[in-house]
């Protein structure tokens, strides 16, 4: 090494090739044989121990990455967990809130009677007969001029929605009336037959026409007739939903129209508690 330095020294800009000699020496002296290879083929030295410091960090970034990995698997496990236990509870609630609707209804007097009466077919149907389906109801009479009308396509609006929703059961159209002694069975048929296909008329006698409002709380009354004999019906302008277990459930006024009525039926449906579960 002596001689080479008396050699490099004599040459132009020896001095500077001697230093960088030297730091190559140094440099090369530090480094094991297995990282002197990995210099020799990879690069300039500085290059390569940055590579090697980097190297020699890598199991405490692995070993923080694992820690990081635990920590969100185990807030996620615990938050899992929160989420199922609120979930129960709250389904618990609303199985009791449901439960406590169903028995509030059963002592409700509203439609708790069983009205037998002719269907637009003349065969005689009985509340029973409906047992098992959901129910809208409607009363009203086949000479009104607007209202029951403009309701009952609101009512066939709402069950021919809900039929689109293969989710859902079947929902029962029912049409009472409160004018028995001009709604006969052959002026029923006629007059259904403008509305839902499933919509079925129903008349009878006065008494049972009369029996059947006052179990829903209806209201009819005559008013005074014209020179022709005509008359309009005053009466209550109500749509009842009534459950498979023959309860009445709700009801919808004027005011409500076609969207708000089938969401408040379709939410019934899907969470209804039947008595068998109570």
């Amino acid at each position: 090494m002596l001689g080479l330095r008396c050699i490099v020294g004599n040459l132009p800009g020896g001095g500077r090739l001697l230093r960088n000699l030297q730091h190559i020496r140094f440099v090369s002296s530090s480094l094991t044989p297995q990282s002197q290879q990995v210099r020799l083929h990879r690069g300039p030295p500085q290059l390569t121990v940055r590579r090697l410091l980097s190297q020699d960090q890598n199991p405490s970034v692995r070993s923080a990455r694992l820690k990081l990995r635990t920590r969100l698997a185990v807030t996620l496990l615990f938050g899992g967990g929160l989420m199922g236990v609120w979930y129960y509870v709250y389904s618990e609630k609303q199985q009791k809130l449901r439960q406590q609707r169903v028995k509030q209804l059963q002592q409700v007097a509203l439609g708790q009677g069983n009205f037998s009466l002719l269907d637009h077919k003349g065969e005689r149907r009985a509340k029973k007969d409906f047992l098992g389906s959901w129910v809208l109801l409607y009363f009203g009479f086949t000479h009104c001029p607007d209202i029951c009308p403009d309701e009952l396509d609101k009512l066939s609006a709402v069950v021919s929605d809900l039929d689109r929703d293969s989710s859902l059961p079947p929902v029962q159209p029912l049409f009472i009336t409160v004018d028995p002694e001009r709604d006969d069975v052959p002026a029923l048929a006629r007059y259904v037959k403008d509305f839902h296909p499933r919509l079925i008329g129903l008349t009878g006698t006065p008494e049972e026409v009369k029996d059947a409002g006052r179990d829903y709380r209806v209201y009819a009354s005559p008013g005074p007739k014209d020179e022709d004999g005509d008359y309009i019906v005053d009466h209550t302008i109500l749509i009842y939903l009534v459950t498979p277990d023959g309860l009445f459930l709700d009801y919808y006024n004027r005011m409500k129209n076609q969207e708000q009525i089938g969401e408040s039926v379709r939410n019934h449906i899907k969470n209804y508690v039947t008595l068998a579960n109570t």
